[in-house]
This record gives C-alpha cells, structure tokens and sequence, in this order.
C-alpha cells in the first residue's frame, strides 16, 4: 500500500526548478566523501600491490580521479532510483530529489556529464582495462535496484567496488591475476561489513517501506554476519600477503585491524543507536588506509 502511493506520487513531470550548484554538490555528497574513499581505496590497494611499492604516479592520478567521479555516479544512479522512498525515510528526506529542489531530468545530466568525464578518464588506459570498464558503469547502475531485489543489496555494493581494484590490476599488470582476484573477495566483505553497519541507521524506516537490506535480514545476527564479513576480509587479505611475500609489517598491520574489528563486533551486540552506527562506518575509511599503509611497506623492497 505505502509502495504504490509512493509511486504514484513520482514528480517526473514537474516543471525543473532553477539550477542551484548547492543542489547539484548535494546530489553527488560534495561534503561527504567517505563513499569515494571506501571505493577508491581497495583500487589503491591493488595498484601498490601490482607495482610492488611503486604505483606510477599517473596511474594513481586516474584511479583517485575515477573514484570521485564513479562513487559521485553512483549516488546520482542512487538518488533517481529512490527518489520517491527518500522522501518517506528521515535521513534522506533532505536530498535534493526526494524535497525537490532537483528534478530527475536534472539529475539524468549530471549524470551524463559524470559518465562522460568517467570515459575520458578510461581513455588513459590500457585496452584491456578499457574493455572491463562497462561492467563497473553496470554494477553503478543496478545497485540502486538490488534493494528491491535481494536481501543482501550490500553484496552488490562490495562487487561494484571490488571491481575497482580488478581494473586497477589490469591497468598495471594488462591481465587479471589470483592476487586481484584476492583482493576483490577482501573488498566485498569489507563491503558487506561496512555497509551493514550503515543500514543500522535506517532499519525501520527501510522495513516499514519494504527497502531490502542485510541489516533486516540477519537481525539478531547482525554482530555475528559482521564478524564473519571481517573475517573474510582478513583471510583473504592474509592470503594476497603471502602470494606476494609481503613484510612483517604488513601482518602487525592486519592484527591490529582485527582489534577494532573484534571491538566492533562486540560493539554491535549491544544497542547501537544511528549516530553510533554511523561513526562505526566511518571507521571502516581509516582501517581501508591502514591497510594501504601497511601493503605499502609490506610491498617496499620484499622479494618478489
């Protein structure tokens, strides 16, 4: 019921309000970047990795670029496919879409001008990564959906990030090795991790509305699907150290990561209210550079 008065309330057909550049840095979170660093970071990853130690400078320059402008796409893709749900949740009620301040034709050109400076970008690289390019403009755009889909939309997050890294391999190395492979398991379950942690935020109001999201499909077991998410981000990443004989400091990096993990799973067993779970979140931006840091001098002069 609340579904279809939701969709039958879509302002496709309103006259275009002014264009506001406040409204536009709002649509793409100007001032929020921790979603361009959770996907920017694991590409990060993979490019020290690839080059052991030694990213080429240029190559870094695309990635850092590529992740503002793909995470800025995806939430645009984000806000067109929930803009009639926003309204009716109290944290995204305010955004440009959901109070109108945007249009969705509005929104479709920044996302085509996005797409565009997303190609160009693509255009520095190699053929191979070229031709996987499509699948990450893909994986941006259907995201949005899988929370009318599946139970765990969080899992399709971690692939379209993971993905980052996949390419970033192949921009280094021009093919896709187990290594990659590695760190993109490592990076869905960071993701899935993560992000469950941030539908805490809005787990009544997603299930009032019928939105789909791990945080309503384990429950009780959220601490426990968490723990088991980090836990798998760990092993893999324990795996790619030994496939590429990483240092020492690389392993007293990953034990220290799992402190904080094992707290916040401890965390999560208790009442954890939106704000809590929203720092808890952003924590997981800090342990993603942690663990850059810690491939960084791992990978630095070790044998190959």
């Amino acid at each position: 019921m609340v579904r279809a008065v939701i969709l039958a309330n879509d302002p496709l057909d309103r006259s275009a309000p002014p264009w506001s550049w406040t409204a536009v840095a709002d649509l793409i979170r100007l001032r929020n970047q921790s979603g361009t660093w959770l996907l920017m970071l694991p590409s990060l990853w993979s490019l020290v990795l690839a080059n052991h130690g030694r990213p080429p400078l240029a190559l870094m320059g695309v990635f850092v670029l590529g992740a503002f402008v793909m995470r800025s796409l995806g939430v645009v893709f984000n806000d067109l496919a929930d803009r009639n749900f926003d309204k009716h949740v109290a944290r995204t009620s305010s955004r440009p879409l959901a109070d109108g301040r945007l249009v969705p034709r509005q929104a479709l050109l920044v996302a085509l001008i996005l797409t565009l400076c997303a190609a160009l970008l693509v255009l520095a690289l190699n053929p191979f990564t070229m031709l996987l390019s499509p699948i990450a403009l893909f994986l941006a755009a259907i995201y949005p959906f899988s929370k009318r889909w599946i139970h765990m939309p969080q899992a399709v997050l971690g692939i379209a990030f993971g993905w980052g890294a996949i390419m970033a391999w192949a921009a280094s190395c021009g093919r896709i090795d187990p290594l990659a492979w590695l760190l993109f398991g490592a990076t869905i379950c960071w993701a899935m991790a993560y992000d469950t942690i941030y539908a805490l935020q809005d787990r009544e109001d997603d299930r009032r509305i019928g939105v789909k999201s791990s945080a309503l499909f384990f429950g009780e077991a959220v601490p426990e699907a968490v723990g088991l998410f980090l836990g798998g981000m760990v092993v893999c990443l324990v795996l790619a150290g030994q496939l590429s004989s990483l240092r020492m400091e690389y392993y007293l990096v990953l034990a220290l990561l799992s402190g904080l993990f094992l707290w916040q799973v401890l965390r999560l067993k208790a009442s954890v209210t939106p704000h809590a779970a929203f720092i808890m979140f952003q924590q997981h931006v800090y342990a993603g550079a942690v663990v850059l840091l810690g491939i960084w001098f791992g990978a630095f002069n070790s044998p190959h």
